[in-house]
């Protein structure tokens, strides 16, 4: 059944998470709740103020004294009415509660929530857009401060502000094109005129500005996969451990020591980071080994970043080297690639730097950046960490970033790709198709609509708030 047909139903659901707490809360919302509420309440409420009173099971027990608060409607985070019902947070308690409702609803069709139907009401009832709805989620799941900071800016609306910001000037160069093709007889020299291909090069800049804060915001939300690469031996759990500030990985001067990931989330400057140790990469006898190995290159084929460490120590020995060639071959292209010189403290750094770069011919490799570090002393792991950043593409900062998510970062590119081809087809100027440059702005409009939800598809809809906690 399709989710959105449920939704004349009045719903409830507990709206704190599982478990013992101070306070719980049962929330209910529909489009009349006066019933409901006189019922649970034995009285009338005034709007939008608490009021203390016992909340009774059918025999008149009292289940719990408590908070009552009534939203009516419109003015109620669903924009329906919302009774919200606080007591003491026992799992016991809250779900005597709840099923008093439920009782007491029962013949106006009252029914447990579904994940994100608070929410997704919210949505539909014009409460919020999508994109503010999302951030709500976001909010919740934030892992780090700088990201809750964006999904707060993002559920004040600073991105549906600036998306609507570009639907604005799209909306008028879609006017003047159209008015060109209702009216031939203004021919390209209307469009001329009124300068419409200046507006489109600003509106471009401005959705590329729009892109980056995008970009970032997801980044924030998603964190950045990296994996630490490299032969057995040159440092790569001992790099884990610095970088987490604790010893996870199993540290030894015996090689295959790690057989499989070992995975720790760090932040820097507010980025999260998903650090990953693999399984030293070379040929084994050992069969355990073997599937470590396989599982380390499954995981660097899905990195965002992969760290190539180098052990400074051992650029003399030839078959270290030719295995250092070998692994570097077999790097997916494509992926970011950071190089790690590692154990600088033992050695003499300019001789190192002139046999790394000695290396990189026999590897068959162009010299990339390098950053050198001592993971048994922590040495370079500031430089580091910035290191991986600027490869992550984060700004210094952050201030003004919004939370995005994939979906955003896509319809923007997909805006992005057909305002390119609009600028160029009206480059043209004379010989400029207007049939064409009016689609290519109308599939940018409504690729950059779909994040606020103006054009969206029920089923993303269903997908989007089924990812929400029960009772929001």
């Amino acid at each position: 059944m399709n989710p959105l047909a449920l939704d004349a139903d009045p719903i409830v659901a507990i709206a704190t998470p599982p478990g013992r707490g101070a306070v719980g809360i049962v929330r209910a919302s529909g489009r009349s709740l006066r019933e409901l509420m006189l019922a649970v309440c034995g009285r009338e409420l005034v709007p939008r103020h608490a009021t203390y009173l016992p909340l009774t099971d059918a025999r008149g027990a009292v289940i719990d004294q408590g908070l009552a608060l009534f939203f009516p409607a419109p003015h109620s985070y669903t924009g329906e009415d919302v009774l919200e019902l606080q007591i003491h947070g026992g799992p016991v308690v809250l779900q005597l509660l709840l099923a008093r409702l439920l009782e007491l609803g029962r013949d106006s069709g009252l029914r447990l929530a579904q994940p994100g139907e608070f929410t997704r009401r919210a949505f539909l009832n014009g409460k919020l857009d999508l994109a503010q709805a999302e951030s709500v989620a976001d909010l919740i799941d934030a892992s780090t401060e700088a990201a809750a900071r964006s999904a707060t800016r993002a559920l004040a609306g600073e991105l549906s502000q600036a998306v609507h910001t570009l639907a604005a000037q799209l909306v008028e160069l879609r006017m003047l094109v159209e008015a060109t093709l209702d009216f031939p007889e203004e021919d390209i020299d209307f469009l001329r005129q009124s300068q419409a291909l200046q507006r489109l090069r600003q509106l471009q800049q401005t959705l590329q500005q729009v892109q980056a804060k995008t970009r970032q915001g997801a980044l924030l939300r998603e964190g950045l996969n990296v994996v630490l690469a490299g032969q057995p031996n040159v440092g790569k759990s001992s790099l884990l451990n610095a970088l987490a500030g604790a010893e996870l990985a199993i540290v030894t001067p015996i090689a295959g020591t790690t057989r499989d990931k070992v995975s720790q989330s760090i932040q820097i400057d507010g980025v999260p980071l998903h650090i990953v140790d693999t399984a030293g990469l070379r040929d084994s006898a050992d069969v355990v080994e073997r599937i470590g190995v396989q599982r380390s290159w499954d995981a660097i084929a899905n990195a965002d970043v992969v760290m190539f460490l180098h052990d400074l120590t051992r650029l003399l020995d030839p078959g270290y080297v030719q295995a250092e060639a070998d692994i570097g071959r077999a790097l997916p292209a494509g992926v970011p690639l950071l190089h790690v010189a590692n154990k600088s403290d033992q050695v003499d750094l300019t001789t190192a730097r002139a046999e790394l770069d000695r290396a990189w011919s026999l590897w068959g490799m162009a010299p990339g950046e390098v950053v050198w570090i001592s993971a048994a002393r922590g040495d370079g792991l500031p430089a580091l960490r910035q290191a991986l950043l600027r490869l992550a593409g984060a700004q210094p900062g952050g201030e003004g970033v919004f939370i995005a998510r994939q979906r955003h970062v896509q319809a923007l590119e997909q805006t992005a790709q057909h305002v390119a081809t609009a600028v160029e087809l009206l480059a043209r100027d004379a010989q400029a198709p207007l049939d064409l440059l009016a689609e290519e702005l109308r599939l940018a409009h409504r690729a950059l609509m779909s994040i606020t939800g103006e054009y969206t598809a029920d089923d993303l809809l269903g997908a989007i708030f089924s990812s929400f906690c029960i009772g929001k």
